[in-house]
């Protein structure tokens, strides 16, 4: 992260500030997926914790978003440094991201992006990459705003028979 976590300003007297996460926030962060999803997961949530904010913090992100008087968590983008998977050159990969729907339009979740980005680019990788469900238009319209488009790989998959 940054000597400075990075602000903005949210509405008259708030800010948007994003910084790591520490343990209290994953509370928060379960509640957003669960508003998100349908689904809270708490236990998976711990273990993203665990993993991601707790170890090789020079290669793994998980960046909270806080506004409001009293800085509550209102979004979440964590990513980490993917290394040479199918011949991919490194390069930073996003694969949790997510604004509470109540404070979405006010600049939170660009501000995350531009965080992880900047962290990415801090390390030396010139390529960021992530994967959404093409009938997904909130988080698909979110990431081509940021300059994201299609790359090089495709996906493919298989139902797995019972």
């Amino acid at each position: 992260m940054n000597d400075s976590a990075q602000t903005a300003e949210l509405s008259p007297g708030h800010q948007i500030n994003i910084r790591r996460a520490v343990a209290p926030d994953v509370r928060q962060v379960v509640a957003i997926d669960a508003r998100v999803t349908g689904n809270g997961k708490p236990d998976y949530w711990q273990d993203i914790y665990e993993r991601y904010a707790t170890r090789r913090l020079d290669e793994r992100f998980f960046l909270v978003a806080e506004a409001g008087a009293d800085q509550h968590v209102v979004g979440y983008m964590i990513g980490e440094v993917r290394i040479w998977e199918f011949g991919s050159e490194p390069c930073g990969w996003i694969f949790a991201f997510a604004v509470d729907p109540d404070s979405r339009l006010q600049g939170i979740g660009e501000k995350l992006f531009k965080e992880i980005s900047d962290e990415f680019q801090n390390i030396g990788l010139k390529t960021m990459r992530t994967m959404v469900l093409r009938q997904d238009q909130l988080p698909m319209g979110f990431f081509r705003s940021e300059g994201m488009v299609a790359g090089p790989y495709i996906q493919l998959e298989k139902e797995l028979d019972e």
